[in-house]
């Protein structure tokens, strides 16, 4: 891993030590299904970037923009937890997903242990983000397994032609493979390498052939209708948007017109 993954890694470990223990009566929160069409949106609130800096002042009204996102038509709606470098919280996640109860709320954050999965779904998430450089392959199943049992979607994101390599690997096992045809495993493809944190234009077209079969998502540096259209003609049937949304004044329309264009581009 980068330093600044070793980074993350390190911060999530001393995280997830802290989390005490978590008793199935504690993941009582409502379980939303992730429901998709020819092309979605996974639309994201997080208050500030690495490479980016701030997206939102100390006022943000993450129930507001989430209620924008539905409004828009969102699969599902990604809160950054991490908060030594995104100013997340588990909290923000809790607050979301209130806010918005008959949409999948995903916990993305640097997760490294399966406590973290039980902690997610405490705090109302029905899926979780999973970095595949990140995990031994046994931590990645062990955290599938947990986020699997409690009947919860799984992002699976990966930077490079290895990622995909492991990602393909799993899906040769039964269980993984029938979580995949049933839409509960996608394989993301993330633009922002976390080892420079820097966008690579070409990524989602050059990996295009390497992509599983599963769902895939097409992460970081979409800005536009446009680019929904992009990735969709080469083989993504979701974006998770994040950026663009937080500095746009009509996030609604914004994941309106991504999901228009992306499903037209599939029908052609």
């Amino acid at each position: 891993m980068s330093d600044f993954l070793q980074q993350m890694a390190t911060l999530s470990a001393e995280r997830a030590g802290a989390a005490g223990t978590i008793l199935a009566g504690d993941l009582d929160k409502p379980l939303v299904p992730l429901q998709l069409g020819a092309f979605d949106v996974i639309a994201e609130i997080k208050g500030r970037s690495p490479a980016e800096g701030e997206l939102a002042g100390a006022n943000l009204d993450r129930a507001g923009q989430a209620r924008e996102y539905v409004r828009g038509g969102a699969a599902a709606i990604s809160v950054l937890t991490e908060p030594s470098r995104f100013d997340g919280a588990l909290g923000h996640l809790e607050e979301v997903a209130a806010a918005v109860p008959d949409t999948p709320v995903m916990r993305k954050d640097f997760l490294v242990e399966p406590v973290q999965v039980l902690e997610a779904r405490k705090a109302g998430a029905s899926g979780v983000l999973l970095i595949t450089a990140m995990l031994s392959d046994e931590t990645l199943r062990a955290m599938l397994d947990a986020a699997f049992e409690l009947g919860m979607f799984v992002l699976l994101e990966a930077f490079d032609e290895d990622d995909l390599a492991r990602s393909n690997a799993l899906l040769e096992f039964p269980a993984y493979h029938d979580r995949a045809a049933a839409g509960m495993l996608l394989a993301g493809v993330n633009t922002r390498n976390l080892r420079t944190l820097e966008v690579d234009g070409t990524r989602l077209e050059r990996f295009a052939p390497l992509l599983p079969a599963a769902r895939c998502v097409a992460e970081s540096g979409l800005k536009t209708a446009d680019d929904a259209a992009a990735v969709a003609g080469w083989g993504y049937s979701l974006a998770l948007v994040g950026s663009a949304l937080m500095r746009s004044g009509d996030p609604a329309g914004l994941v309106r017109d991504m999901r228009a264009a992306g499903s037209a581009r599939v029908a052609a």
